[in-house]
């Protein structure tokens, strides 16, 4: 038996005598023991934002995630630990793999993210610079900074990795300490993934704290710099979010959802879209033994087709073994106790009131390598409702278990309408091959769904499934589904993060944000910038260069060398016509093309190569016999490798009258040192 320990102020914390039993999933047995002992939550809440907080402030985004990656590299390396213990949780490897892989590949995504998508600095900007005054000295822009206080993550039962994980990779990148409160029921298993985050020494002291048992009094003492993140029921989502609300915590909720798959009226049976359908509800209903978050509640099908979709689907169901998660040719575990066992029961008994099941029997199943009844098992069940209209209980009850009821539909209206129903969910998933479809369903239920999975013969080979969230796209949902929007990329780390609207001149800003704006002071290099390496540039370092007349003669040889001959270049008469142009002008690229002329070092050097180019915007035309000249501006730096990082520079192309001609963002990579050493 297993004695789990918190771990808090730096030190972990063994069960008291009222520590609570938890019994494993397949057998019924105690297999370890949780909380029970009493702890400062003042002090806790301390530890975190005196240790933790300045820890991680202490070092920039691109820090914070080059050890996120690290971590989710030693826990890669290390998650066989985990995995032995998976099985008394009730679910197989397979269903496993989402728990454990899914989370430390939740936490190479924001690793990733951090480094490519948020700066190499402590500030985060948040859309583009705003000019509030006529002459440019006077701007806004929008920034993002850390929060001062604590995450407390409260997680759910069902994935106690992923669900703490995909919590608190954002925190972490964000710069803010997490407190983990595992629910108690496989605690073990979040314990255990604890110990290996503490062990690996990646993260600073302080960073992550772990809660078994009760939260005492912690809750009251949050205030408006801390964030509460839950998953669980709605119910109890209700008594938190107005408990923190006094002191001004921000509340995350992901909670129940009564989630719809909708079979498109053109997936009829024997086409690509109907059996990629009955598949994929066969998985939701019986992974994790259906008790996922995400999980297919409702099957809304075509009145023509549900009869085939019944039989199709029970026949899939009636192949799957259920069973020890560990038994040989096991395809569905055990629920997580048989405490949930009866609570799905519970919430079957009110369907039925509804509905009438076709397939499975919970009274009567074979159970391969384990007791059914000393253990949490359950057959997978499927119901049908034929007057969806009139039902309540099948649209606002969620059996969190192996469940789902098939709903008949008469036309596409009428199937959005019953997917709404469900007053807010996680995910809603469709199943057509017609993007009128897809568009009307959108619009429609759109609003009361916070992803929309829409799959057909196009995307079945990669795409990822109904019920999976992915770090990239927000995970939450409106109304019932608690409001809350994880994940999502960057956006998930400002639910960590204060948006702050800063105002200032160009070198204030500039200052603040270590991005150059116009306006800020040009700073003279030592030599010309290509010959600097990454070191050496500074944010700020300007090469004003000499200038270059642009001839016909250049446009037409243009014109011709490249094949572009559109009118405005060749045809004097045709580009006067234009109402943009006053005669034959010069073309972009070509303007582009001189830039670089003028402003290029050639010579090897620091300058690896040119990736890219952003933002090009040309605002006035260049006629034979303008003069081009060229400002380059280092506008921010970001490493990127151990060798080398990337300069964005401001490139401005001005006339002989010094009107702005062309603008654009240009992208180097550049060594941080130079190749003669």
């Amino acid at each position: 038996m297993l004695d789990l320990e918190s771990y808090l102020e730096g030190r972990w914390i063994a069960p008291g005598t009222q520590a609570r039993e938890i019994r494993s999933a397949v057998t019924g047995r105690q297999v370890a023991r949780a909380g029970g002992v009493s702890w400062d939550a003042g002090a806790v809440l301390a530890y975190a934002r005196d240790v933790g907080g300045p820890a991680l402030r202490a070092i920039n985004f691109h820090q914070r995630a080059k050890m996120l990656k690290a971590l989710a590299q030693y826990l890669d390396a290390e998650k066989e630990a985990l995995y032995a213990l998976n099985p008394m949780t009730g679910a197989t490897r397979k269903d496993g793999w989402i728990d454990i892989d899914g989370g430390i590949g939740t936490v190479f995504v924001f690793a990733s993210k951090g480094r490519r998508e948020m700066p190499e600095g402590d500030v985060y900007l948040d859309g583009g610079t705003e000019q509030l005054s006529r002459e440019g000295t006077f701007l806004g822009q929008h920034v993002a900074v850390p929060l001062r206080g604590v995450a407390v993550q409260i997680n759910a039962f069902n994935f106690p990795v992923w669900g703490m994980l995909e919590k608190l990779a954002p925190a972490i990148l964000a710069g803010v300490p997490c407190l983990v409160k595992p629910a108690t029921s496989t605690a073990y298993l979040a314990e255990a993934a604890v110990r290996l985050i503490l062990k690996s020494g990646i993260l600073p002291e302080g960073s992550v704290q772990l809660i078994l048992g009760g939260t005492g009094d912690l809750l009251d003492r949050l205030g408006p710099q801390d964030v509460v993140s839950f998953t669980g029921s709605a119910e109890t989502a209700l008594g938190l979010r107005a408990q923190v609300a006094l002191g001004g915590a921000r509340f995350i909720a992901e909670q129940d959802s009564l989630n719809a798959s909708v079979l498109g009226p053109d997936a009829v049976p024997g086409s690509p879209e109907f059996d990629l359908f009955v598949k994929e509800a066969a998985r939701e209903i019986t992974t994790k033994a259906g008790q996922k978050c995400t999980a297919i509640r409702r099957l809304i099908v075509p009145e023509n087709a549900a009869e085939a979709v019944g039989d199709a689907l029970t026949a899939k169901l009636s192949k799957v073994r259920i069973g020890a998660p560990e038994a040989e040719g096991v395809t569905m575990g055990a629920l997580v106790s048989t405490a949930q066992r009866a609570d799905v029961l519970d919430k079957v008994a009110l369907i039925a009131r509804e509905a009438t099941r076709i397939a499975g029997d919970p009274e009567a199943f074979d159970c391969t390598g384990a007791d059914a009844q000393a253990g949490a098992f359950l057959p997978p069940m499927l119901y049908r409702c034929d007057d969806p209209d009139a039902a309540t209980h099948v649209h606002s009850v969620e059996a969190f278990g192996p469940v789902s009821t098939l709903i008949p539909y008469r036309d596409l209206p009428h199937a959005c309408a019953l997917a709404n129903r469900g007053a807010g969910s996680l995910v809603a998933s469709l199943f057509t091959h017609d993007p009128a479809v897809a568009r009307d369903v959108v619009l429609e239920c759109g609003a009361w769904h916070g992803r929309i999975y829409i799959n057909n013969r196009d995307s079945a080979g990669e795409a990822t499934g109904h019920g999976s969230p992915l770090p990239h796209m927000t995970h939450g949902g409106p109304g019932r589904a608690g409001g809350g929007e994880e994940l999502g990329g960057v956006r998930g780390v400002l639910h960590y993060m204060q948006r702050v609207a800063v105002q200032g001149s160009p070198e204030i800003l500039t200052g603040i944000t270590r991005q150059w704006l116009p306006g800020a002071v040009e700073k003279t290099p030592p030599r010309h910038p290509f010959r600097l390496s990454f070191h050496e540039i500074d944010v700020g370092h300007t090469l004003w260069t000499g200038s270059r007349e642009v001839t016909l003669e250049d446009i037409e040889t243009f014109a011709q060398f490249t094949g572009d001959t559109f009118y405005a270049h060749m045809d004097e008469d045709a580009a006067r016509a234009n109402p943009f142009f006053p005669g034959r002008v010069a073309h972009g690229y070509l303007l582009l093309s001189f830039a670089a002329g003028l402003f290029v070092q050639p010579d090897p050097g620091p300058v690896l190569a040119n990736t890219g180019l952003n933002s090009l915007s040309f605002q006035q035309p260049v006629s034979p016999g303008d003069t081009l000249r060229v400002r380059l501006v280092a506008r921010r730096k970001t490493r990127r490798t151990e060798e080398y990082g990337e300069v964005r520079w401001q490139v401005t192309l001005y006339d002989q009258e010094n009107a702005q001609v062309a603008e654009y963002e240009l992208l180097t990579m550049v060594a941080y040192e130079h190749p003669e050493g």
